[in-house]
């Protein structure tokens, strides 16, 4: 595919996939057994078990997961510039290489070109990542109040 937006999404989803499943994972493990016999002696069935209490108490987890997995995306260049490549245009396809922040602020702090630049992407990258996790941690707090 060479150097596309395609490819550096799909890089970038090969390398977060361990950490939510991994999260996730153990997220429904530290839902107690409790919970999966009441729903049991309660007639519910497995998949209704799963639905309705065990995802319900793991979503926190789950979902802390998915915000550290997005938080590590914004911030990767490495993968990024070997993948997407580091162009100046806007793309025009999902097959045209693409140039992200994270990979803009490496090159103008590389480079020399611009640090007022550089610091100037470094702090909306860090305002970007805090926006993300507060927006986050508030939908996730909005959705366990509403199922108390």
């Amino acid at each position: 595919m060479g150097w596309s937006i395609l490819s550096g999404g799909l890089t970038m989803a090969i390398m977060i996939l361990p950490t939510i499943i991994r999260t996730s994972e153990e997220s429904i493990r530290t839902v107690p057994q409790l919970y999966r016999e009441v729903g049991f002696s309660l007639g519910l069935t497995k998949l209704q078990t799963i639905t309705r209490t065990v995802l319900p108490s793991a979503l926190p987890g789950i979902v802390n997961g998915v915000i550290l997995s997005i938080g590590r995306c914004v911030a990767e260049t490495a993968a990024v510039i070997l993948t997407a490549g580091s162009a100046l245009r806007m793309p025009e396809s999902l097959f045209s290489p693409t140039r992200t922040m994270a990979v803009h602020f490496y090159i103008l702090a590389r480079e020399g070109i611009s640090m007022d630049n550089a610091y100037g992407t470094a702090a909306l990258l860090i305002i970007l990542i805090l926006l993300l996790n507060v927006g986050f941690n508030m939908l996730v707090n909005r959705f366990i109040a509403k199922g108390r």
